[in-house]
């Protein structure tokens, strides 16, 4: 290649070419064959700057097999969520940082493959795209108690503050994995995807306020309102003679077994809320209230103040009740002759407060005595429902209504030596079970009932 600008000093000639076929490069003249300039063997050959051995015969490191397939897995998990190109490399970065953490870097090729779908899991929750974790266990086919725990470390690690993602948001996309649309089933039973969510999200969210959703995996609660949801939008006899295993067997989903509980504790808040409508006359039941679901999720709200106040008015009329009842019964026979002789125009109400109004007074041992007892029976009640207070309330988290029984511990007896005394009948309860006692009483009977023959 020619070089312009320069000429042989020794013919003059400007055909300057560069000769490589050296080790130096060098200017030769094509004309003459004189050499123009020489190449150095470095440009500082005086006090040169010192190369280590290692940077000259440095290589790229390359990433290991383990982490390329990681990567290929975020990314195909990406395009079968079809998210955004800004997901998929957040989730790639998030992979990265955390196969390098030595919690990560030595163990087995399945943590790595749950890692993979947790830092997707992660990606889409931090930028508000909607997505469970059952679906990540579901892609994976992993156990959904291992994706959980590899996505409690992992957010601990790499310190990521990841927002807790509510059921509602996820509903639309939990919907569309039902294939029930006219193109899967026939049209009787066809139904849109939007529609299903439209009609499900309240549904869910009436779960909430009354305490179904607390504790609870997403998913059954998902499959039980979009079964009702499919049901309430045609209330026809072919749809509601559907069982839950028939309806996931056509929409091709898996069933999951604690959807079926979660319907039935749907059916019970929609009974009590539909008693309250005003315009329907005939008993509410769990067979015809998915009829009455969209009255009852549109008025919902009002609905449910009304079934409180309906509740709490007949909580109180209930304890009026039985403190009238035990004010009669604590009251003596003679005392309610004489107020009824005395007042044979009032009713019970009122004879069971003139009965209060004379407790009340100050008089003789025995007055003292019912009182004493009413006040001991009003502080046992107050006792009992303290306990179980979620049985008395309309809506109660499950926690509560279904309460584990505590053991109580038996106090130790203190002040124990070994030289007390012990009776016979305590002796006789430690010898003999009750199974023992009923068997050498009977025992005793036949010996004394042959004894009795003989003689």
């Amino acid at each position: 290649m020619s070089r312009p600008g320069l000429s042989c000093p020794g013919c003059g000639s400007s055909n300057i070419v560069e000769d490589d076929l050296y080790a130096q490069q060098q200017l030769v003249c094509v004309d003459c064959g004189s050499v123009v300039s020489e190449g150095a063997l470095a440009n500082d050959p005086v006090g040169g700057s010192e190369v280590s051995y290692s940077r000259t015969t440095a290589v790229a490191k390359k990433p290991c097999m383990n982490l390329i397939k990681g990567l290929q897995r975020v990314k195909a998990l990406c395009r079968t969520l079809r998210v955004n190109s800004e997901i998929e490399d957040l989730s790639q970065t998030y992979y990265n940082q955390a196969y390098q953490h030595k919690s990560f870097i030595k163990v087995s090729l399945n943590k790595k493959e749950v890692l993979a779908g947790c830092c997707v899991l992660v990606s889409c929750r931090l930028l508000n795209w909607p997505i469970t974790m059952g679906t990540i266990s579901c892609l994976l086919d992993a156990d959904l108690m291992v994706v959980g725990a590899v996505y409690e470390e992992m957010v601990k690690i790499l310190n990521i503050k990841a927002p807790i993602i509510n059921v509602t948001d996820v509903m639309e996309a939990h919907s569309q994995e039902y294939k029930i649309s006219s193109v899967h089933v026939p049209e009787e039973l066809a139904e849109n995807s939007k529609d299903l969510t439209k009609r499900a999200v309240p549904l869910v969210e009436l779960a909430a306020d009354s305490w179904i959703v607390t504790g609870r995996k997403p998913i059954p609660i998902m499959m039980a309102a979009i079964y009702l949801a499919w049901q309430s939008l045609k209330p026809t006899k072919q749809r509601l003679k559907f069982s839950l295993d028939k309806f996931c067997q056509i929409s091709k989903v898996n069933k999951h077994k604690p959807a079926l509980k979660r319907i039935t504790e749907m059916k019970e808040v929609l009974c009590k809320l539909g008693k309250e409508i005003p315009w329907v006359k005939e008993p509410v039941t769990s067979d015809n209230v998915v009829r009455l679901m969209e009255d009852i999720l549109q008025h919902r709200d009002a609905l449910l103040r009304r079934a409180l106040r309906t509740h709490e008015d007949a909580l109180l009329a209930d304890c009026q009740a039985s403190c009238e009842d035990s004010l009669i019964e604590e009251t003596a026979p003679s005392q309610i002759s004489e107020v009824v002789e005395q007042t044979p125009n009032l009713s019970s109400v009122e004879l069971c407060e003139s009965n209060a109004e004379r407790a009340k007074q100050p008089g003789d041992g025995d007055d003292n005595q019912c009182a004493a007892s009413e006040q001991h029976s009003y502080t046992q009640g107050s006792q009992d429902s303290a306990q179980n207070w979620g049985k008395r309330v309309l809506f109660a988290p499950p926690c509560v209504i279904h309460a584990k029984k505590r053991r109580v511990e038996q106090p130790e007896p203190k002040d124990v030596t070994g030289d007390e005394e012990i009776s016979d009948s305590e002796i006789d309860s430690y010898i003999r079970s009750p199974r023992e006692a009923r068997d050498f009483a009977l025992a005793q009977k036949m010996f004394s009932m042959s004894e009795s023959e003989k003689s």
